[in-house]
């Protein structure tokens, strides 16, 4: 047996197909695929190609051939198919015959011919050029039948039939792959280990997606240092601390304590389900606390359903329950009160490839329309309160960024506001030359630019300035403000670290540099 197998290695011929010109080497099995090869030459644009020589020796069959001119300047006749595709004249000259094959192909490609070939014919001469038929075979068209997960599987299933409604039986194409791939490059629970892979069979077309967990969870701490309102320097912070996807399903709880200098104290807690019963709606609850020292504490309850326009847009309908108790007595500017109604909500998140960047847009817009009841005086009041907020980094060029963000605020009714129900803004999340929560006002507004350098992906510098008003009608004041600073945001290993110098006051006050605010925080994922 052994014997046999050798002699048929012995037996068994190969044909070398050698360039005259170039001396390059290309060996196949048999003469079919020699022929093969050779007739491959004219769609390569050697319509001349010459067979010089033939060689045998012992088992292997030589096969000197000299491809001669590339003609890629040519006159191109085109197949009717092709015409009516092209919508252009049937016969023409071109001076580059890959760019037109390359053109029709990419065309039949966004089509969903993911197999399409375009086949070359020489037809004859004319004016010293050669004449080149050009045909298409289309071959079947493909689409997207469906998607294949690998690697983490306990993604939600309502999330993989969204993107199934988004891309399933649309065109097997650049664009589609290109749209599912940035999908997930910017998605804030998964990531792609790999682009999207496919997998041909006779009668469907299936994406592999080979997705991996990303560390979600986060620990925000920043501690400013400044002056509260007797001058006197305090120490201040922020904890928020976020636990994101633990059970696989994109759920959200967040944590949320401030202490500001002049004694005030903030909780948060919210709790957020993207896909109830493993359909687009999602429910979405918070609980708000405010306490100003020994003066008076608001508590605040918003639950809150909401639907999946898409992977990034949302939109909600909630209510809203806050009562407010005043705690000292001589705080006579505030009021016991108790407010409920009903408002909607719209958010969009773009997220950004950027780590050191929050998101690349974020809009927020929010209508509540309230009942208010002032229990001592037992006064019932009708309020509407509105809400908006827009944010989106601009890539100047190079490492230059611009980041411009505004947001603006107002609540409306026929009586007039206690001091406890207004607005609280001003901090490191908005006016950062003002201490956290100082600012009170039923209307404001303020616009903020910030240039931002980057350096690497590991670090940038950032310099803004901000311009804002508020109105208290209460205080009957409408001052103009702004706000200076700059900054330096780098990663260490145990996330990102954040380090800032601002300084805010009101337009016709005179700068003090005992008035600077500094920060310094850090962002961690774990």
């Amino acid at each position: 047996m052994i014997l046999i197998c050798v002699f048929f290695q012995a037996q068994k011929k190969t044909y070398v197909l050698i360039d005259a010109e170039t001396k390059t080497k290309k060996t196949v099995k048999d003469s079919l695929s020699a022929t093969k090869f050779l007739d491959s030459l004219a769609q390569s644009n050697y319509f001349f190609t010459e067979l010089k020589e033939v060689k045998v020796n012992g088992s292997a069959t030589e096969i000197i051939y000299n491809k001669g001119i590339n003609y890629n300047q040519t006159y191109v006749h085109l197949s009717d198919s092709l015409q009516h595709k092209l919508k252009i004249e049937k016969v023409f000259f071109t001076k580059n015959l890959d760019s037109i094959k390359k053109s029709i192909s990419q065309k039949y490609l966004d089509d969903g011919f993911a197999f399409s070939r375009i086949k070359s014919k020489y037809q004859g001469q004319r004016n010293g050029f050669p004449v080149v038929e050009l045909e298409i075979n289309k071959n079947d068209k493909r689409i997207i039948n469906g998607f294949v997960v690998k690697g983490y599987t306990k993604v939600p299933k309502r999330f993989m039939k969204n993107l199934e409604k988004e891309f399933k039986y649309k065109n097997y194409d650049d664009k589609n792959l290109l749209s599912i791939n940035k999908n997930f490059q910017s998605h804030p629970f998964v990531t792609l280990e790999r682009p999207p892979q496919t997998l041909f069979t006779k009668d469907s077309t299936q994406i592999y997606l080979f997705m991996e967990k990303k560390k979600t969870n986060t620990f925000d701490g920043v501690i400013g240092f400044g002056n509260d309102k007797t001058d006197k320097f305090t120490l201040n912070g922020t904890l928020n601390v976020n636990f994101k996807n633990m059970f696989n399903s994109f759920e959200a709880i967040s944590l949320y304590w401030q202490r500001n200098p002049d004694k005030g104290q903030t909780f948060n807690l919210e709790a957020d389900v993207p896909y109830l019963f493993n359909s687009n709606v999602g429910l979405n609850a918070k609980i708000n606390i405010f306490r100003q020292d020994s003066t008076f504490a608001n508590v605040k309850m918003q639950p809150a359903f909401y639907y999946h326009i898409n992977n990034r847009q949302k939109i909600g309908l909630r209510g809203t329950f806050e009562s407010s108790t005043i705690i000292d007595s001589l705080y006579v500017q505030g009021k016991d009160f108790n407010k409920k109604g009903i408002g909607i909500w719209y958010d969009m998140t773009e997220p950004t490839d950027i780590d050191l960047f929050l998101h690349k847009t974020k809009i927020r817009a929010e209508f509540d329309y309230l009942s208010t009841n002032y229990t001592l005086e037992n006064i019932n009041a009708i309020q509407n309160q509105f809400y908006l907020f827009a944010e989106h980094n601009f890539h100047i060029n190079g490492n230059h960024f611009l980041n411009a963000k505004g947001e603006a605020a107002m609540m409306s009714s026929k009586n007039e506001f206690s001091a406890n129900e207004l607005y609280r803004f001003g901090g490191w999340n908005s006016l950062r030359g003002f201490n956290e929560n100082s600012l009170a006002a039923d209307f404001y507004y303020y616009g903020s630019l910030e240039y931002r350098y980057l350096i690497g992906r590991q670090a940038f510098f950032d310099v803004f300035g901000q311009y804002g008003q508020l109105n208290n009608k209460s205080l009957n004041v409408k001052p103009k403000l702004y706000s200076v600073g700059m900054g330096f945001n780098f990663f260490i290993p145990i996330g990102l670290m954040s380090f800032q110098l601002s300084n805010g006051n009101e337009f016709g006050n005179p700068f003090k540099f005992n008035e600077i605010k500094i920060h310094w925080g850090i962002l961690s994922r774990f």
